[in-house]
């Protein structure tokens, strides 16, 4: 039994002048004891190997008397043993902190192994999409848009198909299932590059089919009738487009370009004298350079365009003295570059959208309808398609067609020995196709006759 007793415990105190004072109750036990609100703490002292510690067991009331000595017994049947009961707690306190830490590590390496869908994106964008053209510019706006918002801050680890018909239905839902399939396939390549870098081990696109997520696929055959390109001579000035926007319309039927190769065309490429339009390598989407021969009647879409970039640039100097000529055919308002290459085609959209809601900040709702044609929607690339369809219709060789249009020739063998480049015929086949939609958009193209398509 010690000297101490609860009652002597919690009425010790000291004088304020004190420093402490230290109340031994046996067995190496002792109670400090400081003046004011100081805590009254619980001490064991032991000489071991010839030196004198003491080390803090715990503070009056949390640790009773009764605790303190039960304490007290334990540390001194240590220091009989020859343990040192301080360097015992500071070895388990070591152990703790070494537990601890590796805790936080495997955390931390769990937690960089479980890599958002965001930074999965920005990884593939870095490495795979900064290789296109763009380097991943549309691409990364249509997972801004449509993709991360959803799904961007889960685990890549955790994403299952149902989050990835999540996204797509979403867009099937706003109706445009052609978008929904191209952004599944891109997804589908993003969770892929995941799968061959070890950072999942499934590809939670697997199970799915392209079939269904908006449908199977088609091969698009729209093609404009001529009577179609007659009302679309009625149809275009009603339809609230600009000048410039209706001349793409004309530009893209006379050329069979690509309606992104328009829309990025620059007039240092475009010789109106000598009636060319060089579309770079860099601008095409099979990455080889294409000369067009520009009819008369796409060069008075080109001459109007002309017109009314050097009107504009009049009245920019006026602003501003030493403004410089737009080098873009299309420039976007910022004047920094070429208009987005989908403005034409969203413009053509809204206005085949009959009786649905108009699109925020587009087509107003008297125009929803404006360019209906009774073959049903057509877009930009079908008009690619139906000036290729009118030249062959127009005597036109299919291989020269081709070659108007830029396809790669598929066969290999062709493609390796025959050299010949069609220049001559497809000069010809621009200027037939030219002259004839001269004719189908007169103010009497009512009277034009329309050719045999079974020809």
């Amino acid at each position: 039994m010690g000297t101490l007793t609860d009652r002597t415990v919690r009425a010790a105190k000291v004088e304020p002048q004190t420093k402490e004072k230290m109340l031994a109750d046996g067995n190496g036990l002792y109670l400090r004891v400081r003046p004011g609100d100081a805590p009254k703490v619980w001490l064991f002292r032991y000489t071991l190997n010839g030196k004198t510690r003491k080390m803090q067991l715990g503070t009056f009331p949390l640790m009773t008397l009764a605790g303190a000595r039960e304490e007290a017994l334990k540390l001194a049947a240590l220091t009989k043993r020859g343990i040192d009961p301080v360097a015992e707690r500071e070895a388990a306190a070591a152990a703790l902190e070494a537990e601890r830490k590796a805790a936080a590590a495997a955390l931390e390496a769990e937690t960089a192994r479980r890599i958002t869908v965001t930074q999965l994106f920005e990884r593939w964008a870095s490495v795979d999409l900064v290789r296109r053209k763009d380097e991943g510019a549309e691409v990364r706006r249509m997972f801004a848009k449509d993709v991360l918002p959803i799904i961007g801050a889960l685990p890549v680890e955790d994403v299952r198909k149902g989050h990835v018909t999540g996204v797509t239905d979403k867009l099937l839902a706003r109706g445009v299932p052609r978008m929904a399939k191209v952004i599944f396939s891109l997804m589908r390549q993003m969770f892929r590059f995941a799968v061959d870098r070890d950072m999942i081990e499934f590809e939670p696109t697997a199970p799915l089919r392209k079939a269904a997520v908006g449908g199977k696929d088609t091969e698009r055959d729209r093609v404009l009738s001529e009577d179609e390109i007659k009302a679309l001579v009625r149809q275009l000035p009603k339809a609230g487009m600009s000048d410039s926007a209706q001349s793409a319309v004309w530009i893209a039927l006379a050329t069979c370009c690509r309606i992104g190769e328009l829309m990025a065309a620059r007039w240092e490429h475009i010789d109106l004298d000598k009636g060319t339009w060089l579309i770079p390598a860099d601008h095409s989407k099979n990455g080889k350079a294409h000369t067009i021969s520009l009819s008369d009647f796409a060069l008075t879409q080109l001459h109007a365009l002309k017109d009314e970039a050097d009107a504009d640039l009049i009245e920019r100097r006026k602003k501003e003295p030493g403004a410089s000529a737009m080098p873009w055919v299309y420039p976007n308002r910022k004047g920094d570059g070429p208009v987005c290459p989908k403005t034409v085609t969203k413009q053509l959209g809204d206005r085949q959208r009959p009786g649905m809601a108009p699109m925020k900040g587009r087509a107003k709702q008297d125009k929803a309808d404006a360019l209906v044609l009774p073959g049903g929607k057509w877009g930009p690339h079908d008009l690619r398609r139906t000036g290729a369809t009118l030249m062959v219709q127009l005597g036109v060789l299919p291989e020269v067609a081709e070659r108007c249009l830029n396809h790669t020739e598929q066969n290999k063998v062709k493609r390796i020995y025959q050299r010949h480049s069609y220049e001559n015929e497809m000069r010809e086949a621009w200027r037939l196709l030219g002259e004839r939609l001269e004719l189908l958009t007169r103010t009497d193209a009512g009277n034009v006759v329309t050719l045999n398509r079974a020809a």
